[in-house]
């Protein structure tokens, strides 16, 4: 019996063309040994199982070769690989740079693999550096690491830097069914595409969880038996629930929601699992954004089939809300309950459109047919409040007979209403709310002909009388704090008509910008200038002009009087 080598060493690239997902990095390495145009000090970063090592040592076979030796030779004696993680003192580099000296006996090259070199120390780093920087001309140093920031910039600088990036999912899923094809595996493309999605970008790890799969399933792989060797939710409980979200059955997500947790998924796997399902239908709403759904094309086609029975408003909702049960899934004291809420909720969408609040007004409709109609009065109640009203029985209108567009009506009589218990409130909707919207709106609106309107010039002092004059209007209206706003600087006044203040925060900036409309048309008519403008700037040193609390408050007294010190000590007293 042979003894079993597991697939990520017996299928390890040994050429550049073998590498997975590094074309870019392939072709440069492959390019710069041709053209002898390769740096003596390199630096492979990126994440784990990507192919750093081992495009290191298929470059250190290469830059040997020159066509006469046998295709198979691996130039061990040239290739010198360091485990940083345990060989990270200064002893051991100066031990390599001992070493570096000795020219190769058969190929041109040495060449020193150093792994995670993020893992020496700061004074093996600082003893590396003059090797590194003008080493031999027959040394070459590569350095592979998972942490390029953990790397001191000395380094950085004296390295040919390559960023490897993660494998994606369809080139993991390509080179698995190759490997599958290999060994005379049957593989379905969707169990191919969980071990890579699984493996997330690491090819490595992608060919351990296929040898750990093949050891369950034998030669046939199935997306049942993956879903179940790999403990992942398989796709089609998500479209279950999705289905039955559609169809308002809340009782079948719930014994659905029941059923997965007794298989030994918690409740924070389901909803992080439905939000991507969420996620993938959203994908497939644009025909732009399909080639993101990295899945088999028989699991594609479902999402295909179930993105046409849903909307994106619900989508957009449903993400939102399964997200929101993501994030408080830790902290929930009940999270069993927490998910099924949010299942409750999403099930729940469909209901708002269907049974939507009455309006907080109804307004009666009128005929006018040349005959008398009679009026009916509807009220509409949605809180508790309770309404007297006096009963009143309808009466007949006579509509006078005129051919003009305006129909004047008989005054009704005005039915009092009562409300207990209840502030008194105006309707936003109202005659005087809206009244009171249109004139702000038309003070905040720019004339048309601006050049038209009146500059007269004015002093300093006759603008600083009215700005006072104006506070005082605001404090008779109650509204104190922009008043107090307003107050707090003396105004400047500019070129072209420019009034400045300074204010103390950003706080006080943004009361006194969104009332400014006001302060300026007051001023305007006042002293018959439409150019004059407000700049407002924000100086955090005039806030120790104000004293706020208690004890800057006695502080500015004891600074005018200091005889009030001795009256708080003679009296004992306190703030």
């Amino acid at each position: 019996m042979e003894p079993f080598v597991v697939s990520a060493r017996k299928y390890r690239p040994q050429t550049f063309k073998d590498v997975v997902g590094q074309k870019s990095i392939t072709d440069t390495l492959e390019n710069a040994i041709s053209q002898n145009h390769l740096a003596q000090a390199l630096l492979f970063c990126g994440p784990r199982g990507v192919g750093k090592t081992t495009c290191a040592r298929i470059l250190a076979k290469e830059i040997n070769q020159d066509g006469q030796q046998n295709q198979d030779e691996d130039f061990a004696f040239n290739i010198f690989e360091l485990d940083a993680a345990s060989n990270n003192s200064v002893d051991d580099i100066r031990n390599l740079t001992d070493q570096v000296r000795i020219p190769p006996q058969v190929g041109k090259f040495k060449v020193y693999i150093i792994d995670e070199v993020h893992m020496l120390s700061q004074a093996a780093f600082n003893a590396f550096l003059k090797t590194l920087e003008e080493p031999p001309k027959h040394a070459i140093f590569i350095l592979a690491t998972t942490e390029k920031h953990k790397i001191i910039p000395t380094i950085l600088s004296r390295c040919q830097i390559f960023d490897f990036k993660r494998i994606t999912v369809t080139d993991a899923a390509e080179y698995l069914k190759y490997i599958a094809q290999e060994q005379g595996i049957e593989a379905e493309d969707d169990a191919l595409h969980i071990i890579a999605q699984k493996a997330d970008g690491a090819m490595r790890d992608a060919l351990s969880i296929f040898d750990r799969v093949v050891s369950f399933a034998g030669k046939s792989l199935t997306r049942q038996a993956v879903t179940e060797n790999l403990n992942v939710l398989d796709y089609e409980v998500y479209f279950k629930t999705t289905d039955y979200i559609l169809e308002h059955d809340i009782p079948q997500l719930l014994v659905l929601l029941n059923s997965t947790l007794a298989l030994g998924f918690d409740g924070h796997h389901f909803i992080a699992g439905l939000a991507s399902h969420f996620r993938d239908l959203t994908v497939c709403q644009y025909p732009q954004t399909i080639s993101l759904l990295e899945l088999g094309e028989q699991t594609k086609q479902q999402y295909l089939d179930q993105a046409k029975k849903v909307d994106r408003a619900f989508l957009v909702k449903a993400l939102e809300l399964a997200n929101d049960c993501d994030l408080k899934y830790k902290t929930s004291k009940n999270q069993r309950l927490l998910v099924e809420l949010t299942l409750m909720k999403l099930a729940s969408l469909g209901f708002e459109t269907s049974e939507k609040k009455k309006p907080d007004f109804l307004i009666p409709a009128t005929h006018f047919k040349g005959q008398p109609f009679q009026s009916t009065t509807t009220y509409a109640i949605t809180d508790e409040t309770t309404l007297n009203v006096a009963p009143e029985e309808p009466k007949p209108l006579e509509i006078p007979k005129t051919s003009g567009a305006n129909i004047q009506l008989p005054a009704k009589p005005v039915k009092k209403i009562e409300l207990k218990n209840r502030p008194e409130r105006v309707s936003g909707l109202s005659l005087s709310s809206l009244r009171a919207k249109k004139e702000h709106e038309q003070a905040k609106k720019p004339l048309e002909n601006p050049k038209e309107l009146p500059k007269t010039p004015f002093k300093e002092n006759e603008m600083r009388r009215l700005w006072t004059d104006f506070v005082q209007i605001l404090e008779d209206k109650g509204k104190k704090i922009l008043a107090a706003n307003l107050q707090a600087d003396v105004p400047k006044l500019k070129e072209d008509f420019v009034i400045a203040i300074e204010l103390p925060n950003t706080t006080m900036k943004k009361e006194v910008e969104r009332e400014q409309s006001l302060m300026l048309n007051y001023l305007k008519e006042q002293l018959n200038n439409h150019s004059i403008t407000l700049q407002i700037t924000v100086n955090e040193e005039a806030a120790k002009k104000f004293a706020f609390t208690p004890e800057e408050k006695y502080q500015k007294l004891k600074d005018k009087n200091p005889a009030i010190e001795l009256l708080r000590k003679e009296f004992d007293l306190d703030f």
